[in-house]
């Protein structure tokens, strides 16, 4: 009930403030921001482990992920992590294979069996007081979010750059479990149906090079040619350009050419 109520309140907010440039921004800005804590933290972070950083920093990516109301960071590594051993298998959460299109996009993260997930497999993780904190107060960031921007931009702030934004960011992240396994071209024969997809690319900051990813999952950016943008491993070479972080793991020049090479010959 919760989803579609956000759902309801962005669509009847706009209408009651009235359209506004201003508004589009603040929607978008936040959209962007907290879309790179997804990708970059949530993601690439804790459920691949693609690069190194401080536990400070750690627990700014955690926090700063869960003010997009994706439930908790152990939760949603976890979850993730289990989607890669099973993707696109009958143990894969959100397949539009094996459940349809509906069920991979939105139907599983509203269901109630989408509560559990396998904590025993994110040790590196679990091990950390602050993190767990934060995963079993899931909605707390959010709820914080909600209130900073009601008392610095009163109503307009928070319909535009709360529930507009967690709205938008909602289906931009679950359009790479849905439509990044429907929707674009395979460069690599992987077991499931992972595809690249420009369009969801520039939309999640990278993420739509789903078949990129698929075949080498611990590489921090997805792009793997020039021409693919992703923005938020160009974020992550700032943040490693003044240490925030470290060790930032590409794809090996061999794993990126060798299928794609053999596949041209066949």
């Amino acid at each position: 009930m919760v989803f579609w109520i956000f759902h309801l309140v962005a669509i009847a907010g706009v209408i009651w403030l009235g359209f506004s440039w201003t508004g589009v921004i603040l929607a978008l800005s936040f959209y962007f921001a907290r879309m790179f804590f997804l990708t970059a933290g949530f993601h690439r972070y804790f459920s691949h482990r693609s690069y190194k950083t401080s536990r400070w920093f750690q627990t700014v990516l955690a926090f700063c992920g869960q003010t997009c109301l994706q439930r908790g960071v152990l939760w949603w590594a976890a979850t993730h992590r289990n989607h890669h051993r099973h993707s696109d298998q009958p143990d894969d959460s959100h397949s539009p294979r094996q459940d349809g299109f509906w069920w991979s996009h939105v139907g599983w993260s509203t269901s109630k069996l989408s509560g559990d997930a396998d904590y025993d497999r994110l040790s590196d993780f679990t091990k950390y007081p602050e993190l767990r904190f934060l995963d079993k107060w899931k909605f707390s960031p959010g709820i914080l979010l909600a209130v900073v921007l009601l008392l610095v931009g009163g109503w307009h702030a928070v319909v535009w750059g709360f529930f507009v934004s967690t709205v938008l960011l909602w289906h931009g992240t679950f359009t790479i479990n849905s439509l990044s396994h429907l929707i674009g071209r395979r460069r690599y024969e992987t077991t499931d149906d992972s595809r690249n997809n420009w369009a969801l690319a520039l939309i999640t900051m990278g993420e739509g090079w789903h078949n990129n990813h698929h075949h080498y999952m611990s590489s921090a950016n997805q792009g793997f040619r020039w021409y693919e943008i992703d923005l938020s491993y160009y974020v992550l070479r700032g943040l490693a350009a003044v240490g925030l972080v470290w060790d930032v793991r590409r794809a090996p020049a061999h794993v990126v050419n060798g299928v794609a090479a053999a596949r041209r010959v066949a």
